[in-house]
C-alpha cells in the first residue's frame, strides 16, 4: 500500500487548485457579489440555485442540501473518488510532486514522477490509436464497429482506436516523443522479445481503459484478424497503473450517472458498454478480462453511496433504498455461473442485487442490433433479484415431480436462503421457495433455520459450494 500523503503536500494541492475551475467543470457557475460564485447544485434536484463557490477561500456548500467542503471533498463527492485519488489527481493537474510518509512514493518500489510519465504515455498511445482508426489500413476495424450499430461519433465518444499490423508502430511514435525504452516497458504498451520490445498490440481494435478519474491506465483489443495466432480479446498486463481486479470499463463516463442514480449496471464486454449508453443505460460498466470481485464491488459501493443505512430495503415500486446492483448475463450455462458467482459478492452489498437476463441468450449489443434501444431499456427494466434468480436456478437442477427429487431441491437451497444478509427478507424468499417446491412452509423454515445453525458448512449443497453459506463468502 502506498504511504499516506504528508499533510504539507495536501495543502499545497489544496491551495494551488483552483476550486472555481474544478467545479466549473461539473456546474454552470455566475457571479454572486464580491468573492462568491453560484449555480445548481450537482448533488439535489432545484430550479433555483444555492449551490455557492468562493474562490479566495476554497470552500464550497449548497444551502439546499447542506452539503459542503474543500475542491478536494468536492471531486470525491463528484467522481466517488477516494481522498488519495482525489489529491493524487488534482497534484497531476497543478504540477505538485506529491510526497509519501512511507516510502516517498505513491506506489511501492515507484520513483517519484514517474506515475505520471506512465500516464502520459498512455495518453499518446490512446490518440495515436484513435487516429489510426481513420487509415485505410483500419477499414476491418471500422467494418466490425458498423456491422454492431457504432458510427464514427461512437467511436469517438469512447475513445474507441485501432493498433496497426506491425511490430513497432507505437514503439516508434512514443520514442519520438521521448519515452525511454524503460518507460514503455514498465508501462504494458510493449511487450519484450529477444530482440528488445515490440508493440503488445498488432492489428487489432482499441478499447482505451481509463480509472475514475478519467486517465488511460490501459487497454483493452479484439483480434480481428484470422492469422492473429493471440486470444480473442487481449487486455494490457498489470502495472504499476493497472490491475484488472481493480478497474471498470466505462466507468468515468457512468460515474456520475451512477452517484445521481443509486444504480449501476454491470455487463460483460466493451461493445455492451457502448450498446448500453447508447441505447439510455449510461450505468453500464465491464469488467476486464476477469470476474466480478471484491474490488470492484469496493468501487461500486463508493459510487452509489452504499453504506448500511436503509440497507437493500426494497420498496414496493421494486427499486431499493440502498441503490441497485444490476447484473446482465447470457442465459446459457456460462451466464448462470456468472449470476452464482456475483451471488458469492451480494455480500460486500447494502444496495440490492439484480439480475437482467434475456432469455435467448442476446447481449446488449446484439440486443441493440436486433431490437433497438427500447429492448436494451427493457432488458434493465425487467431485472429480477438476485437471490430469486440464485434460488430458481438452484431448484432447476432438480426434478420436482419426485418426492427425492424435490428434497435434493430443498436440500440445496435453503442454504442460499440462509445466507441472504437481510434478515428480514430470509423468511419471505423461505414462503416463496415453498411455494416453488410445492412443499409446506414450516418444513421449509425447518431446512433454512437447520442451514442458519450450520454456518458455513450449511452452503455445501448450494450453489456458493463446499465452505461457503449460501454461496457466500464464509
Amino acid at each position: 500500500m502506498a504511504g499516506r500523503i504528508r499533510r504539507e503536500d495536501v495543502a499545497v494541492v489544496r491551495e494551488r487548485a483552483a476550486i472555481d475551475e474544478i467545479v466549473g467543470e461539473h456546474v454552470t457557475l455566475k457571479s454572486a457579489g464580491v468573492g462568491s460564485m453560484k449555480g445548481l447544485c450537482p448533488f439535489h434536484d432545484e430550479r433555483s440555485p444555492s449551490f455557492h463557490v468562493r474562490p479566495q477561500v476554497g470552500l464550497w456548500h449548497c444551502f439546499g442540501c447542506g452539503e459542503g467542503g474543500d475542491v478536494i471533498s468536492f471531486l470525491q463527492k463528484i467522481d466517488g473518488m477516494a481522498f488519495t485519488e482525489a489529491v493524487e489527481h488534482l497534484a497531476g493537474r497543478v504540477g505538485v510532486q506529491l510526497r509519501y510518509e512511507e516510502g516517498g512514493a505513491a506506489r511501492p518500489g515507484e520513483e517519484p514522477g514517474r506515475r505520471q510519465r506512465l500516464l502520459e504515455a498512455h495518453r499518446s498511445a490512446a490518440a495515436y490509436y484513435a487516429e489510426q482508426l481513420l487509415t485505410p489500413g483500419a477499414a476491418v476495424g471500422r467494418t466490425f464497429l458498423a456491422e454492431r450499430g457504432f458510427d464514427r461519433s461512437a467511436a469517438e465518444h469512447f475513445g474507441v482506436g485501432y493498433a496497426p499490423q506491425g511490430w513497432d508502430n507505437l514503439l516508434r511514435h512514443l520514442r519520438g516523443r521521448g519515452f525511454t525504452e524503460a518507460e514503455l516497458t514498465a508501462s504494458g504498451l510493449m511487450s519484450q522479445g529477444n530482440r528488445g520490445p515490440y508493440d503488445r498490440f498488432r492489428g487489432r481494435l482499441v478499447w482505451p481503459i481509463r480509472d475514475v478519474t478519467g486517465d488511460v491506465v490501459g487497454f483493452g483489443a479484439r483480434k480481428l484478424f484470422e492469422d492473429d495466432p493471440g486470444p480473442k480479446y487481449l487486455n494490457s498486463p498489470d502495472t504499476v497503473l493497472y490491475k484488472k481486479t481493480h478497474v471498470l470499463y466505462g466507468i468515468d463516463l457512468a460515474k456520475r450517472e451512477i452517484a445521481r442514480s443509486k444504480q449501476v449496471v454491470v455487463v460483460e464486454g466493451y461493445t455492451d458498454v457502448m450498446a448500453a449508453h447508447l441505447s439510455g443505460v449510461p450505468t453500464a460498466v465491464a469488467t476486464c478480462g476477469t470476474a466480478f470481485g471484491s474490488d470492484h464491488a469496493r468501487i461500486v459501493r463508493r459510487l452509489v453511496g452504499d453504506s448500511s443505512a436503509g440497507a437493500g430495503v426494497q420498496l414496493a415500486s421494486g427499486t431499493s433504498v440502498g441503490g441497485e446492483i444490476i447484473f446482465t448475463f447470457d442465459g446459457d450455462a456460462a451466464g448462470q455461473k456468472a449470476a452464482l458467482r456475483a451471488f458469492g459478492e451480494d455480500q460486500r452489498f447494502y444496495a440490492q442485487t439484480f439480475v437482467a437476463v434475456e432469455p435467448s441468450g442476446m447481449d446488449p449489443c446484439e440486443l441493440r442490433q436486433e431490437r433497438g434501444p427500447d429492448a436494451v431499456r427493457a432488458l434493465v427494466a425487467g431485472r429480477q433479484p438476485l437471490f430469486e434468480f440464485v434460488i430458481r436456478s438452484t431448484i432447476r437442477a432438480h426434478d420436482l415431480e419426485t418426492v427425492e427429487g424435490r428434497v435434493a431441491a430443498l436440500r440445496a437451497s435453503a442454504p442460499v436462503v440462509a445466507g441472504i444478509r437481510d434478515a428480514a427478507l430470509r423468511p419471505e424468499y423461505a414462503r416463496m421457495l415453498s411455494g416453488w417446491l410445492g412443499m409446506e412452509f414450516e418444513t421449509v423454515r425447518r431446512a433454512v433455520s437447520a442451514a442458519e445453525r450450520q454456518g458455513p458448512r450449511g452452503g455445501a449443497g448450494g450453489p456458493g459450494g463446499q465452505g461457503q453459506r449460501g454461496g457466500h463468502p464464509a
